[in-house]
């Protein structure tokens, strides 16, 4: 806390700062100690959210400036752009092309050289924001064919005319690239305006063209995106106002030898892709292994997110993976090269692996959303992943049929590696559930240690406040109302109950953080996403899931725990190792019987309250001050009722049995009649019942991995799990040899033995001359990629007779 005379206590320069006599601090308008200027300095804007490729333009809420005053703005304190003052005095600013998503500050100057106010600006990756801000093609198919055999006449855009501060736009066309040498210091990204296709149009939200063959050569150019800008500005101009459309093929514009003949056109490019790849890092060697089932890749929410472009909630429209009706993507990129992975799944549950189908799952050398630090290739959110991974799969299986070359850099990895995380919960008024499935109840008021790893250096805390009945008397039991968590150096975020029933707010550093413009953002070491009030996914590099659900008037929360952290974890829900008996372990490594009274167990929960010092929690009001920061962080005169009676004469009795039965009976039957409540007791057995559901899906699956069908043969099945079975037939004029049928085993290995086609055989005599006839004429025609349980990548050769 800084202590300056009270005439120097501006805002000027000093967001974020608290004052002897006034705050500058996010808090401060809570709390109701802002300095006069605080928002004149310490700004807010609207919209507080656009794309990464800039453009937008953002007013300055309460703030004001003369009309005739300049304004500047510096970005990330180095990208410099100008804004300006409208006739009603208000500020206006618009973001430049970035590299990056997330929360970018920025710094408002009025001179030029003193810059004062500060405020951030959202940046988001371009595929998810909502369709109102940007440039949208109106026959998607139109554009990504356009050129190839039958694909032709007029293209048609459309947009929000609105968003453009103009009369008349231009139309332009930029390119996308990224150069230099692969994995160097000079690898560089580079947008770049190649023409303008229309001139001084109107700005009326629609326009159409007839692509033409461009003027000069731009076959250089694979990709880009159509802008939308005011046409008083130069061509090209950056930096001004302008909305643009996703990344997309851009073939249409090229070399007549393209219309003449597409296929040949883009094998060329396919081959030119492939020996690309060749000289490029093996970066498979490092991806995480997808899970194996549906089940499991929804409930791994610390790994593995939506891929937007094939969701089983929007309708399953999966346009590049035809056969599956969901995808994920891991959310982290891989650690050396940032590498991203993805994992399809069909209506079954079951992983759909490209050695069987075009629309199996696919690696790529570039995460679609990025990876920090973002900026440099092959980081850069969205447009690397369409370098690497999207145009290429264009060139080789889309504008021709020649997916053997992009499965071969891009093949499926199976799920024999992958290990599940496990999941712990806290519920109801609240009821405990540990890694290792440990159930307790525990009822103190405070702020306590859930999860705490000093190894990953990550720490979960929890804070608990008594409940009220209807009648607002407080009843003598808890909630979880917030949970506040970090890891390393990340972003602190903090989830708690707002005062409107069943909604969540969100904090980042102290600082709310609003979702009404964007579902999901990227912070400093931690991904959040809030689909809706009531629902918050916070996302670790670790692997670490934290889900909070409101829900019933209580906060539930799950947290997911990746196997690295194996026997690294203390805190309210226990010592993950698979040993339950540990689970109450104190905070000075006393270990309590489970067997222990509830007295003991509320105790020895008391033990594990955190410090001020340690404390991640925000105290923006008075109640939070006094309550929880000047009070102790255990209140010792808070004491539960740690039993409810079944008073046979009570008439909440007979329903709350009829409520409560099956699992999870003993905790509903708790909170309903605790809290004379039946609501609040179905809301536990819902909150139970869910988390049960978790841990089912999350259960280990043995995989046995891909299995090829024999040359000049079929295989019938695309599951490769425990007990499932896969049978091989020949072409005619070939005789099987080996396993007709084969089954997954409980120990990951295929019965029987490899089955092979000959020609020529009657019979199936696993004699020594045809074993020779066999492995004398056989030659590599392919290969596909495998990772043993040890992590390691192979290529595994197929076999073909080359005399048959």
């Amino acid at each position: 806390m800084s202590l300056l005379p009270f005439s120097a206590q501006s805002c000027a320069r000093s967001c974020g700062e608290k004052f002897n006599t006034c705050s500058c601090h996010a808090t401060c308008e809570s709390l109701k100690d802002c300095c006069a200027d605080y928002k004149q300095f310490c700004l807010d804007i609207e919209p507080h959210s656009g794309s990464l490729l800039g453009g937008t333009d953002f007013k300055i809420l309460n703030a004001t400036f003369d009309a005739d005053q300049s304004l500047f703005h510096r970005f990330n304190s180095e990208i410099l752009t100008e804004g300006y003052v409208d006739e009603s005095g208000v500020g206006h600013c618009i973001t430049p092309l970035l590299y990056e998503s997330g929360w970018i500050p920025f710094e408002v100057s009025t001179d030029g050289v003193n810059y004062d106010r500060s405020g951030r600006w959202l940046s988001v990756h371009h595929s998810k924001l909502s369709p109102v801000y940007k440039i949208i093609f109106g026959n998607a198919t139109q554009w990504q064919y356009y050129g190839t055999p039958n694909v032709s006449g007029d293209l048609k855009m459309i947009w929000m005319s609105s968003l453009i501060k103009a009369e008349r736009v231009n139309i332009e066309l930029w390119g996308y690239n990224e150069t230099g040498g692969a994995y160097s210091a000079n690898w560089e990204a580079e947008w770049k305006y190649l023409y303008t296709v229309g001139r001084d149009v109107p700005n009326s939200g629609v326009f159409s063209f007839t692509p033409q063959i461009a003027e000069n050569s731009y076959s250089f150019w694979d990709l880009g995106s159509m802008r939308v800008s005011p046409s008083t500005k130069p061509d090209g101009a950056r930096d001004v106002n302008a909305l643009w459309s996703g990344a997309y093929a851009i073939a249409w514009h090229l070399e007549e030898a393209f219309r003449k003949d597409s296929a040949g056109w883009a094998l060329d490019k396919c081959i030119k892709w492939d020996k690309e790849e060749k000289a490029m890092p093996n970066f498979l060697t490092e991806i995480t292994d997808c899970p194996c089932t549906l089940a499991q890749a929804r409930a791994d929410t610390g790994k593995f997110h939506t891929d937007y472009g094939c969701d089983i909630e929007a309708g399953s429209l999966c346009v590049y993976h035809p056969g599956a009706v969901h995808c994920v993507r891991a959310i982290q990129g891989s650690p050396e090269y940032g590498a991203g992975q993805q994992c399809c799944y069909d209506s079954t549950g079951a992983q759909v692996l490209t050695g069987d189908s075009i629309g199996g799952s696919t690696p790529d050398r570039g995460h679609d959303w990025g990876e920090p630090p973002y900026k440099k290739p092959p980081r850069v959110p969205g447009f690397s992943h369409w370098k690497y991974d999207v145009i290429s799969f264009y060139y080789c299986c889309l504008w021709s049929d020649n997916c053997k070359y992009y499965f071969t850099h891009r093949p499926s990895s199976d799920c024999r590696t992958y290990r599940p995380p496990r999941a712990a919960a806290v519920l109801g008024d609240p009821h405990f559930m540990t890694f290792d499935g440990v159930t307790f109840t525990f009822n103190g008021k405070g702020e306590y240690s859930l999860v705490h790893s000093s190894d990953f250096e990550l720490s979960v805390q929890g804070r608990t406040e008594p409940m009220k009945f209807e009648n607002g008397t407080v009843a003598m039991a808890t909630r979880l109302s917030s949970v506040a968590m970090r890891e390393k150096d990340s972003d602190v975020i903090e989830v708690r109950l707002r005062d409107q029933v069943d909604e969540l707010q969100v904090l980042m550093n102290q600082q709310v953080l609003s979702f009404s413009e964007q579902k999901w953002i990227d912070l400093k070491g931690v991904f959040v996403f809030s689909p809706k009030p009531t629902d918050v996914t916070v996302m670790f590099p670790s692997g670490t899931g934290v889900e909070v659900r409101a829900g019933g008037g209580v906060m539930t929360l799950t947290v997911l725990q990746p196997h690295d952290l194996q026997n690294h974890t203390q805190g309210l829900l226990g010592t993950m190792n698979d040993d339950p008996e540990d689970d109450f372990t104190s905070s000075n490594g006393v270990i309590i019987p489970l067997n222990s009274s509830a007295q003991d167990i509320f105790t020895y929960c008391a033990g594990w309250a955190i410090t001020n010092e340690t404390s991640l929690f925000t105290y923006d009001s008075t109640h939070l001050l006094n309550e929880y920061y000047y009070a102790p962080k255990h209140d010792p005169s808070f004491i539960p009722n740690f039993s409810v009676t079944e008073d046979p004469e009570d008439p909440l009795l007979e329903p709350a049995l009829n409520l409560c039965a099956g699992e999870g009976a003993s905790f509903c039957k708790y909170d309903t009649l605790s809290m004379r409540s039946l609501e609040q007791g179905n809301a536990t057995l819902l909150a139970y019942r869910s988390h049960t559901s978790t841990k089912k899906a999350l259960e280990p699956v043995q995989s046995c991995g891909w299995l090829s069908p024999p040359n000049h043969g079929q295989k019938e099945g695309t599951l490769y799990l425990e007990g499932a079975t896969v049978t091989f037939s020949c072409n005619s004029g070939y005789r099987l040899y080996g396993s007709q049928e084969r089954t997954c085993q409980a120990d990951g290995k295929w019965s029987g033995q490899d089955t092979h086609c000959v020609a020529g055989r009657k019979n199936c005599n696993t004699n020594m001359t045809v074993l020779s006839s066999l492995f004398s004429n056989v030659k590599l025609s392919s290969f596909y990629f495998v990772r043993n349980p040890q992590g390691a990548v192979k290529a595994s050769h197929l076999l073909t007779a080359a005399s048959l």
